[in-house]
């Protein structure tokens, strides 16, 4: 089992994601122990000298103006008790992990004034496998405190939580990791609510899982390419250079690589391909770079020091911010759906060229037999109910909130929410990428005497290792289901058909 060492800094979305999907052990560098024991003390002594300090010895949000003045640790158990309002299907187990471990990535920072001791707490928490059950609809992206909340009480033995497959009262599944319950001190529960972690931990995930899909995207087409008999001149570096649109020269590379040894640079092609087909590397440049930025921003929040009041280290005192709130992270989040979108409709385009009446010189529906044989065709549907469900899911959100708690927070960002599309439209891409896929292959099939590239021949062999050439008409929707199946493998391993 492997392990991962966190520092305060240069955390990644692949350190998260093995934490997540692959129970990675997570340890602590010597140094970041040293940074809260500073930054308790910084606190200590800032409550100590009168200091108002929001959450420790103040109300939240419309309670700012209520002092706090009587046992002040039992106010933390009573924030974390008051902000327990999500509502809606609980988390999956792998995006649970991935926000404990984000949060505690950023608390590793030094900057939120935790307990060393509730730190380790919900460091055990994370290794003993103990996952609060953690419901998805509560935050507008102005923090994640409610969702939040349900880890927090997990570690103070109240709510529920999953232990080895079963779900217990949070008391019982500590007892049984042989855990106890943490004792929260002033401010203990503002800093484990008051971050943004369900929205790094799970934007954490997509931006995994769109890195490896996009990959799999790009073999597909290459497939699609040898299929439609593709003019692959459209992607010499000469043209690329001539508008070097962000990631397109990349991507052309890429399909190239692919290509390369196939019969398609011997015969001769059309002038111009149809749009789908004509314009990938620009297509997928575009979602390269959207990948790419989503997983700088992720990343600068899983080593940033995102709290609220925040701990100064270097300064010695304790400040109010505006750190929580991510309109930055939600905006390349929509980016990144809306690039996704873009690629999966050249997707469902290229397929509808595929399977249509007889184009490109294939039998028309992809079928061998001809006469009544519906072939693809009837896939069709399912294709564009793909796509509408992707371009649904593709809608901006981040504009979607109302002012709350009295008006003080009259912002947010609805990063949470923005993040839950992407990862939703990731098995609806999955899904058209595999339609594209066995379409492909069969076009391949029905071309005689062609040859493949070296990339795409190995693109061929992985989807007729799942799902054999169609003869006659037959479920194409369980081979689409199962080479999505292989497709999702792929991506929780971080594997690929092809380097």
């Amino acid at each position: 089992m492997s392990t991962v060492v966190l520092n305060g800094a240069g955390t990644t979305v692949a350190e998260i994601a093995a934490i997540a999907r692959k129970d990675a052990i997570v340890e602590i560098a010597p140094d970041v122990h040293d940074r809260l024991v500073r930054a308790r003390a910084i606190l200590d002594q800032s409550a100590a000298s009168g200091q108002q300090i929001y959450g420790l010895n103040t109300g939240l949000g419309a309670n700012l103006k209520t002092s706090v003045t009587e046992d002040i640790s039992a106010f933390q158990q009573q924030l974390v008790r008051g902000r327990a309002m999500g509502v809606g299907p609980s988390l999956a187990r792998d995006t649970t992990r991935a926000v404990m471990a984000a949060r505690l990535s950023m608390l590793s920072v030094g900057g939120s004034g935790i307990s060393p001791d509730v730190f380790n707490d919900l460091l055990a928490l994370l290794n003993k496998r103990v996952h609060p059950i953690v419901r998805s609809i509560g935050s507008i992206g102005a923090g994640d405190l409610v969702l939040l909340s349900a880890i927090a009480q997990a570690l103070i033995g109240e709510g529920k939580a999953e232990y080895q497959g079963e779900v217990y009262p949070s008391g019982q599944a500590l007892e049984k990791a042989g855990l106890v319950p943490s004792g929260l001190g002033p401010k203990d529960g503002l800093s484990l609510l008051n971050a943004s972690a369900v929205s790094v931990g799970q934007g954490a995930l997509v931006a995994v899982d769109a890195a490896s899909l996009l990959d799999f995207q790009r073999q597909t087409a290459a497939l699609s390419f040898e299929a439609l008999g593709g003019n692959p001149l459209i992607l010499i570096p000469a043209i690329q250079h001539a508008r070097p649109a962000t990631g397109q020269v990349g991507e052309a590379e890429k399909l190239l690589a692919l290509l390369e040894g196939s019969s398609l640079f011997e015969a001769k092609a059309a002038i111009q391909d149809p749009l789908s087909l004509r314009c990938i590397a620009p297509i997928h440049g575009a979602v390269a770079h959207a990948v790419n930025a989503a997983t700088e921003a992720v990343e600068i929040e899983l080593n940033a020091a995102a709290d609220n009041p925040l701990v100064i280290l270097d300064e010695g005192r304790v400040l109010s911010t505006g750190n929580f709130h991510t309109p930055s992270l939600a905006l390349v989040f929509e980016t990144l759906g809306l690039a996704i979108a873009q690629a999966a409709l050249a997707s469902a385009a290229r397929f509808i060229q595929l399977t249509g009446s007889g184009r490109n010189g294939l039998p028309r529906y992809l079928t061998p037999v001809g006469g009544t044989s519906a072939g693809f065709v009837p896939l069709q549907k399912t294709v564009t109910a793909l796509v509408g469900a992707v371009r649904h899911k593709a809608n901006p959100v981040l504009l979607d909130f109302l002012p709350v708690s009295e008006g003080v927070e009259d912002h947010a960002t609805q990063t949470p929410l923005t993040v839950a599309k992407c990862a939703d439209m990731m098995d609806l891409w999955r899904n058209l990428v595999a339609c594209e896929m066995l379409a492909a292959a069969q076009a391949v099939d029905l071309r005689p005497g062609h040859r493949c590239g070296n990339g795409t021949e190995e693109t061929y062999r992985f989807v007729r290792a799942t799902a054999a050439k169609l003869e006659e008409d037959r479920a194409l929707g369980d081979d689409v289901s199962t080479l999505a199946g292989r497709l999702r493998a792929g991506l929780d391993c971080s594997c690929s058909v092809s380097n």
